[in-house]
């Protein structure tokens, strides 16, 4: 019979093809079963909170299911903050660890169900009789409630055989979609049928339902503009009606069309704090529609509500249109020069201070990028730059790790699980001081896993960027927000990347000469910017101007 280890190898095997993680006491019979078997591809990453990150990338960057795997105590304990990020960011993932033996904890032992509990996650124990079976219970669990799971294994039952018979194998269904509100759906057609400057914004949710090609459709039937939120970015492919990314990290012309909008239906958005500019997003007269899958509005200057999956929603709604005889709006507000509204603050190439204006290095290397790029990022200050200044063809294609908990030091382990997502294609990391020095283990990771296909820069501002912005400014003592002055580059270079100090534009011949070499035949880049602090991202000014009050 096979062991407890090997029965779930088997039937994770079914529904993944990835895992990430760090070889332990807890999972070194599961490794093995991965391994002997060819179940699945494992890739190690040197750091238990890389595992998920990696994993949760891999999710993002369509990859599909995330899977990762640590030991116990202080292995599982060690992917806290990972696992907060991706319950709250809504991702499937399934991480497997080991836990106490069944015959009690030991002195070394801590109740991982209910740290787990604390960020929101379930856990699921096997058992010699159940171990496949509640594998696939586990799965179905995080598909249809879209987060993440722990499926513990006890560490005296790693290797026992199991009991229980073959698990026959059934692909996990998400929950089902809410059926749309016809009576709601009428209200928003007439809505658009009388708007003379309809807008469309769409966020992830819109993405994740594979609504992109029908709401381009409602907008040209329409006359509508569009807009997405930043992690729906090339959702629309930036064409002629799109205004690019809305909230903070949206150009001010852009954003000063949205609130020229008389109507804006915002499909698979939640509306957090930053899309809507803090409240600044719309005018106050704007009427605004929500369509998601919520059971209620997420946001209180949400007029209209109604729920329903996206793409399904949105093709009724569009049918619903053309049947009503509906007309696109009127001449001039699809007439904009959308391109020219979707430009950012070129900069200079230098800062008062003389180090790089992180704004015109952003471009700069931009117009340097491969187009069909891979972007992952670390959470900071910097985040504004990539997002601003690299645009990408799919919402798959910039994936924010951190986010949804705010937190840094997710960087260098992302670009394992987009390599694995999207293999043989360019992945860039785009990463702070401040966070890659927290995620500094996997550095070795992102040069292993991406090779030739994988470059990171980083913004080196010595310093944490947004403190220094936020509490710098009220004058707060600056010895704790600033940091001795990393050379990433030597640390690259030491684990076989080629390292560059990058203090100039000229320096971007680096980047040149290794785009234009073969990726079999270069090694992986990272370009070490040393930027300016005085240069404020327009997020972090909203921010400035929430926190005084202003």
């Amino acid at each position: 019979m096979p062991t407890v280890s090997a029965r779930i190898a088997e039937v994770l095997a079914h529904y993944v093809d990835h895992v990430f993680g760090v070889m332990g006491n807890g999972n070194a019979y599961l490794l093995d079963a991965l391994e002997r078997d060819q179940a699945a591809t494992f890739t190690a990453v040197r750091n238990e909170a890389g595992a998920v990150v990696a994993a949760d990338a891999h999710y993002r960057s369509g990859g599909g299911l995330a899977a990762a795997t640590t030991t116990y105590g202080p292995g599982f304990s060690n992917t806290l903050t990972s696992l907060a990020e991706s319950a709250l960011a809504r991702i499937p993932l399934v991480l497997i660890t080991g836990d106490a033996p069944t015959s009690g904890s030991r002195p070394w032992d801590v109740d991982q169900t209910c740290l787990a509990a604390a960020v929101g996650v379930e856990t699921f124990t096997v058992g010699a009789q159940n171990a496949g079976t509640l594998t696939a219970e586990a799965i179905q669990y995080a598909v249809w409630h879209r987060i993440p799971v722990v499926l513990a294994i006890p560490y005296d039952l790693a290797a026992t055989p199991v009991t229980e018979e073959a698990v026959a194998h059934q692909e996990p269904a998400p929950a089902p979609l809410p059926v749309t509100d016809t009576e709601a759906l009428a209200q928003v057609s007439e809505k658009l049928r009388t708007a003379s400057g309809p807008l469309l914004l769409a966020g992830r949710g819109a993405h994740l339902s594979g609504a992109g090609p029908v709401l381009a459709e409602l907008a040209e039937a329409t006359g509508a503009l569009t807009a997405t939120t930043a992690l729906a970015r090339g959702l629309f492919q930036q064409d002629e009606r799109d205004l690019g990314v809305a909230g903070g990290f949206g150009a001010e012309g852009a954003m000063e069309t949205v609130r020229e909008a008389d109507l804006v239906i915002v499909v698979g958005a939640s509306l957090n704090q930053f899309t809507m500019r803090f409240g600044d997003l719309f005018a106050p007269e704007t009427t605004v529609v929500q369509i998601d899958t919520a059971e209620e509005p997420t946001n209180p200057r949400v007029n209209l509500f109604l729920r329903g999956d996206a793409t399904r929603a949105a093709g009724e709604l569009l049918t619903t249109v053309r049947a009503s005889g509906a007309t696109a709006a009127g001449s001039g507000w699809q007439d904009v020069d959308t391109m020219a509204l979707r430009r950012y603050e070129p900069g200079e190439e230098f800062a008062g201070d003389g180090r790089l204006d992180p704004r015109a290095l952003a471009r700069a290397i931009g117009e340097l990028l491969p187009e069909e790029r891979v972007v992952v990022s670390d959470g900071g200050h910097f985040i504004a730059w990539a997002n601003m200044y690299w645009p990408v063809t799919a919402p798959e294609r910039m994936v924010m790790v951190g986010t949804a908990y705010q937190a840094i030091g997710q960087g260098f382990p992302s670009v394992a699980g987009a390599v694995a997502a999207h293999p043989g294609e360019t992945v860039v990391l785009t990463t702070g001081d401040g966070g890659g020095l927290m995620a500094l283990a996997d550095l070795e990771t992102a040069v292993r896993t991406a090779g030739g296909h994988g470059m990171a820069v980083v913004w080196n501002d010595a310093a944490y960027g947004a403190e220094v912005n936020l509490y710098g400014l009220k004058g707060l003592a600056p010895g704790p927000m600033h940091i001795r002055e990393t050379d990433f580059a030597a640390l690259a270079s030491a684990l076989g990347a080629q390292g560059v100090v990058v203090r100039s534009h000229a320096e971007l011949e680096h980047l040149r000469r290794w785009r234009e070499t073969p990726a079999a035949e270069r090694p992986f880049l990272l370009l070490d910017c040393r930027i300016s602090t005085e240069v404020i991202a327009p997020y972090q000014e909203e921010v400035i101007r929430m926190n005084s009050g202003r």
